[in-house]
C-alpha cells in the first residue's frame, strides 16, 4: 500500500469544498480534510503577499497520484496551487487499507 498525504490551499470554502467532493466523488481521494484559518506569507511575482486561506490535507495513493494532480489543474483557481505530497513513515494498517481501497487504481 502506498498511500500519500497531500496538502493544498485554497483561498476560500467555496473552492476547498469543490475540490474536496471531486476528488473524492472522482475516487481520486479517499477523504479530504478542510481546514479554515490558515494566513499565508509568500513571495509572488517579486511581492510578498498576505492571503487567508484554508487547507485541505488529501489521502490519496502513489498510483492516484499522477490523475490527482491533473485533476487538480483543472479544479483549482489560483495560477499556481500548492500541491505537495507526502508519503507518511506509518499508520494504522487497517486505514491505510481503507485509503487504497477507496481510491480509483
Amino acid at each position: 500500500m502506498d498511500v500519500l498525504l497531500c496538502l493544498t490551499t485554497c483561498p476560500d470554502a467555496a473552492s476547498g469544498e469543490r475540490i474536496a467532493e471531486a476528488l473524492v466523488d472522482e475516487q481520486l481521494a479517499a477523504c479530504v480534510n478542510v481546514l479554515p484559518g490558515l494566513r499565508s506569507t509568500y513571495r509572488w511575482q517579486g511581492a510578498v503577499e498576505r492571503a487567508d486561506e484554508l487547507l485541505l490535507l488529501i489521502k490519496t495513493t502513489r498510483a492516484a497520484w499522477p490523475a490527482l494532480q491533473a485533476r487538480l489543474l483543472e479544479l483549482h483557481p489560483y495560477e499556481l496551487p500548492e500541491l505537495l505530497a507526502v508519503k507518511p513513515a506509518d499508520g494504522l494498517p487497517a486505514y491505510l487499507q481503507w485509503v487504497a481501497d477507496a481510491v480509483q487504481r
